[in-house]
């Protein structure tokens, strides 16, 4: 924990200067319990706690049981607690769920019902989150894919950090010829593999993956994408699946190659830099890409709405997870602890209150997300991150792991993406 205790005592003071935001609700006066769950690292987990302890201190007959940990296989635990009626009470919920998993409104509560101030959020994030006529739960934020390098590592080896695909190729060879076979200036899983692909799509074609329900790309055009993702491979820039399974990790941050600086960047959401950056072993400098040109005329900027807050629609004290939520979003003093931990933040009241205090100075999720956002022309529909598709057992998955072991069956695996997606699609309209 990097001072986490001190941070909150000076941030806590910060709120002093402030004023409290007022809102409807009344103080719980008989003792009630609620559970509320999240999603990520420990940078997150620290400070979430550490939020939801002043909350308590704040109402003491509230009691919220926390409950949290790694991505990997989150969706499959919420899947089961939904379909069981034993979700917590208020959740960190994807966007996509809302319409995966309530698409019918029946799992989520209608945050307009519940007394949360929306006044600091703009209606057109907030209606990305109204399905079956409900405003199932309150955007936290936009996010964006950018590019994060390990400098340290750049800087052994002698090579700038890339500016344009030819640079990232150049830097393939130059790792592989001066540090060793070991050492890659990308290391990517499965669905980040998918999602480097449409960059180098949208930057080259400055076309949306799917709209309406329809990829806007052909199957020569898909095939061409996967050809290049195998090419990363061939030029070392990318290790491949079986060597990033072979190091005993299923995500990058608890891979010992990220660890020790061996492998040297990756293309991630600007909300999840910093579990990275703290993984690194000391001494390592770890800063923010350009996004990669040379390939097209298109910046393809990819964002979407990060992360929401939603409250069950079987909770049994909505109310008291509603006054949770609010003073996650609302109340200076959660504001202040929670930061930009799940990055920035679409509430522009919240937004006032860290730039008040000085938070975005030097903050590298604000620069990563100035910077996405700068170039921001192409977002996700509601089913690109489906659980069929997406998760561990899903077609992203699937498809990057084959053509990984075989770069021979790339047109194939590229048939089998596009139908698969449109089965998806059929089954899940919106």
């Amino acid at each position: 924990m990097k001072n986490l205790k001190k941070c909150i005592a000076v941030l806590l003071l910060m709120v002093m200067a402030f004023s409290v935001t007022c809102t409807a609700f009344a103080d719980v006066t008989e003792p009630v319990t609620i559970r509320f769950s999240w999603w990520g690292g420990t940078s997150r987990h620290e400070a979430t706690e550490a939020a939801v302890a002043a909350f308590m201190a704040k109402h003491p007959n509230i009691k919220v049981e926390c409950e949290y940990g790694a991505w990997d296989g989150w969706t499959e635990k919420v899947a089961t607690q939904l379909r069981a009626g034993s979700a917590p009470d208020l959740m960190q919920v994807n966007w996509n769920w809302l319409y995966q998993f309530s698409s019918d409104g029946s799992m989520f509560a209608d945050i307009n019902t519940l007394g949360i101030d929306l006044s600091g959020y703009p209606e057109k994030i907030l209606q990305q989150c109204v399905v079956a006529g409900k405003l199932q739960a309150v955007p936290i934020g936009t996010t964006g894919k950018c590019f994060f390098w390990n400098k340290t590592t750049f800087d052994k080896a002698g090579v700038a950090l890339p500016q344009t695909f030819d640079d990232l190729y150049a830097a393939g060879t130059t790792f592989k010829e001066v540090l060793g076979e070991d050492y890659y200036p990308l290391a990517m899983y499965q669905y980040e593999r998918m999602l480097l692909m449409l960059y180098y799509l949208e930057t080259k074609y400055g076309r949306d993956w799917v709209v309406d329900g329809k990829v806007q790309y052909s199957l020569e055009e898909v095939t061409e994408g996967l050809d290049w993702i195998c090419s990363l491979e061939d030029k070392h820039v990318l290790p491949t699946i079986a060597q990033l399974q072979g190091d005993g990790a299923t995500i990058l941050e608890k891979n010992i190659n990220w660890i020790n600086g061996k492998y040297a960047g990756f293309y991630e959401w600007d909300s999840a830099n910093k579990k990275f950056e703290e993984a690194l072993e000391p001494g390592q400098e770890f800063v923010l890409g350009a996004f990669l040109t040379g390939n097209g005329e298109y910046q393809a900027g990819l964002t979407k709405v990060s992360q929401t807050f939603a409250i069950t629609e079987a909770s049994a004290n909505k109310e008291a997870a509603a006054m949770l939520l609010d003073y996650l979003v609302n109340d200076p003093e959660g504001i202040l602890i929670l930061n930009t931990e799940r990055g920035m933040l679409a509430n522009s009241k919240a937004n006032e209150v860290l730039s008040n205090a000085g938070i975005f100075d030097g903050n590298l999720t604000y620069t990563a997300n100035q910077a996405v956002m700068a170039v921001a022309n192409f977002g996700f529909d509601p089913n690109f991150e489906n659980s069929e598709l997406k998760d561990s057992t899903g077609v992203y998955y699937e498809v990057m792991e084959n053509i990984s072991a075989d770069h021979s069956c790339t047109a194939e695996q590229a048939q089998y993406l596009l139908d698969e997606i449109e089965r998806v699609q059929m089954e899940n309209p919106y």
